[in-house]
């Protein structure tokens, strides 16, 4: 009895973890939009690669604030490494895009599983301040080794090749754009398979109840380093994308600054739904673009203004809090067919 209740149980995960991992109409809507921007938008595909490479930095985040529930503030650290990876290569010589790509996730990866033990000896603020320690630190060992990054002045002379030796990168930033939405959606539907596999549903158990997760068999240091690596390698992977499409890589990439924007980014479009970054990413790009044209003096007053009234209003993201929106009518729905089905 107990045996074929147990089956029964199982049985029900597996079909909800097959259901989610299904697509539904609104995701293929969604993957739809950057084709329609090509067309759309011909002269700002400069503008819609940054949207691009900062939904990949913002999803490489929500893996491990979102879904494992470690925060950080200095993420840059990892998409630095990236950026610098790719510029240093093409500036000796080694100008194939989809290599660099590669050696940029690995490097920015090794770097993450490095520090990481870091992040397990302490609690929430400590993980913080550890994340934060560890930017700075590249940050300032950028600024220092002026003959290899270029300090202040950036890192110029990066060559990049065409992608697989057919599609050079344009001025109009065309091939860059294409190059930067086909890598995001070929690392978001790993990032998808991945959170709707049961090391996705243990990373959410330990976000609720890290001391809990342990009693139920889950090895939660493992599972964080194993996160936090591939996080990291995301990251990277953003960084790369942008030194390639830039081709400069300046010690902004490494700026606290730009850790800052991305926590904010994932809060505003929603953490812990993969898509909330990427939604983000889209609202806070084309506000900065849009109010920096219209006030370049004080345009960060008024996105700032947009962005604590988002906030306050949506305290879940603009992905959490449509999708609690949808819930309630569902729920309100059915307690009216239950009403009448009663009556």
């Amino acid at each position: 009895m107990t045996t074929s209740i147990r089956g029964t149980a199982n049985a029900d995960v597996l079909t909800r973890f097959r259901r989610s991992a299904h697509w539904k109409p609104l995701e293929y809507a969604f993957w739809c939009l950057p084709v329609l921007a090509y067309f759309a938008f011909p002269g700002n595909y400069l503008l819609l690669s940054q949207i691009a490479i900062t939904g990949l930095f913002a999803l490489s985040l929500d893996l491990i604030f979102g879904y494992a529930g470690v925060i950080s503030l200095g993420h840059a650290a990892f998409f630095g490494v990236g950026a610098y990876t790719v510029g240093l290569m093409g500036s000796h010589g080694w100008s194939d895009p989809l290599l660099g790509l590669l050696l940029a996730a690995l490097f920015a990866g090794i770097v993450g599983f490095l520090s990481s033990f870091l992040l397990l000896r302490g609690s929430d603020l400590s993980r913080l301040m550890v994340t934060l320690g560890v930017a700075l630190m590249f940050f300032e060992l950028a600024n220092k080794l002026t003959r290899i990054t270029g300090g202040v002045d950036g890192l110029p002379g990066i060559t990049i090749g065409p992608i697989l030796g057919v599609f050079d990168f344009d001025m109009f930033g065309r091939t860059g754009y294409i190059y930067s939405v086909v890598v995001l959606f070929v690392l978001f539907w790993l990032a998808r398979r991945l959170v709707r596999s049961p090391f996705g549903q243990s990373l959410r158990g330990i976000r609720m109840n890290a001391l809990r997760m342990p009693a139920l068999g889950v090895p939660v240091n493992r599972r964080l380093v194993k996160i936090y690596t591939i996080g990291a390698a995301y990251a990277g992977a953003a960084g790369a994308l942008l030194a390639q499409t830039n081709q400069f890589v300046s010690l902004d990439v490494l700026s606290f600054q730009r850790s800052a924007d991305l926590l904010l980014i994932l809060i505003l479009g929603g953490a812990g739904h993969l898509y909330g970054g990427l939604i983000g990413a889209v609202v806070f790009v084309v506000l900065h673009d849009q109010l920096s044209d219209l006030n370049p003096q004080y345009w960060q007053f008024w996105l700032g203004l947009i962005l604590v009234l988002l906030v306050l209003f949506a305290r879940g993201g603009i992905l959490g809090t449509a999708q609690q929106w949808i819930e309630s009518r569902r729920q309100r729905t059915q307690a009216r067919q239950r009403a009448g089905s009663t009556s």
